[in-house]
């Protein structure tokens, strides 16, 4: 008869506590996370210059209320900005897909005949356009909540600024992994979270400044407004400039202005497009280059998530789990 070793029993056990009790903390922690995933971005950003600033002889509290001030009028602040103007213009957005699909039921009437059965009739514009803002309204409204997280956000951010070597010595100490597993996690997020906090939002900055100057140039209604879509929409793999672009082009033939329209529409897919593989090409590559399919999943995850941010922390949370899945592989499943 095999006898169970306690010592076996005793570890199952403190195993099943452990779980537990970190799966309570974590589901009480799941609106916050928006916080915690700002606190390690913002830390991994600042903590070099953090450094330098000490060693030139600031006071350590001093020096993280400077780089958290800085982080909030350079981060945040346009953040902020670009959410208030985005709420401001869903009404307007509704009226125009309200008018766009009035369009599209337009043209759609012409086939009718050939196909031999209605589609327009199926098509309601109001309960669509306001399927979209109700949509609109959610995430936006999400991401207000957020302002507690990132109360947190700046709470963790101070004290892990002012303590690295405490921060260093805690994770060494409860963290169960070997310290080559331990230097290689350090590595590689700091590798992610530059790639995802400031390559991706680079990219899609100057892809919406350069639609900005299209907007300018063909004379579009509230250029800034669709600038801010297609910094969005350049987030998102396989969507790009096109959620700016395209509705602005069938916005324009709607009201019958052709040549705005195809202008638009071209400097989107020309210009535009041109400068997204070229920034790609010369910042991504110097950078933890992230695959389009993980930012495409980190996306569809990240927003129910965390809102408007989640454009950034989605890509980051899939990123960080493929990781450890890496090093678990690395040092349990070896031949």
């Amino acid at each position: 008869m095999n006898i169970i070793n306690p010592k076996i029993i005793r570890q199952i056990f403190i195993l099943l506590l452990i779980f537990l009790m970190g799966g309570l903390i974590f589901r009480e922690m799941i609106p916050y996370l928006l916080g915690v995933f700002g606190a390690i971005t913002l830390f991994v950003l600042l903590k070099g210059t953090m450094r330098k600033l000490v060693n030139k002889g600031w006071s350590p509290n001093l020096a993280a209320a400077t780089l958290m001030f800085l982080s909030f009028i350079s981060i945040l602040i346009p953040v902020i900005g670009a959410l208030i103007m985005l709420g401001n213009k869903i009404g307007q957005a509704t009226k125009s897909t309200e008018k766009f699909i009035k369009v599209v039921k337009t043209h759609l009437k012409d086939w009718e005949h050939s196909l031999g059965f209605s589609i327009t009739d199926q098509i309601d514009a109001s309960s669509v356009s306001s399927g979209i803002a109700s949509s609109v309204t959610d995430i936006l409204g999400s991401t207000m909540n957020a302002f507690i997280a990132i109360a947190i956000m700046y709470f963790f951010l101070f004290y892990m600024l002012i303590n690295q070597r405490q921060l260093r010595k805690v994770l060494i100490e409860y963290i169960p992994m070997n310290n080559e597993s331990l230097e290689t996690l350090g590595v590689t997020v700091s590798e992610m979270v530059r790639s995802n906090s400031l390559g991706i939002p680079l990219v899609a900055v100057a892809q919406g400044f350069v639609a900005l100057l299209g907007f300018l140039i063909f004379g579009v209604e509230s250029p800034f407004f669709w600038a801010v879509v297609v910094t969005i929409g350049s987030m998102i793999p396989f969507i790009g400039n096109l959620l700016g672009t395209l509705p602005v082009f069938i916005l324009a033939l709607s009201d019958g202005d052709a040549f705005q329209a195809w202008g638009v529409l071209l400097y989107g897919v020309i210009v535009v497009g041109t400068t997204d593989n070229i920034i790609r090409l010369y910042v991504l590559k110097k950078m933890d280059n992230v695959h389009p399919l993980i930012t495409l999943l980190g996306v569809i995850i990240g927003i129910p998530l965390f809102g408007f941010m989640g454009l950034v922390f989605g890509p980051l949370l899939i990123s960080l789990f493929l990781l450890i899945v890496r090093i678990y592989k690395q040092e349990f499943a070896k031949e």
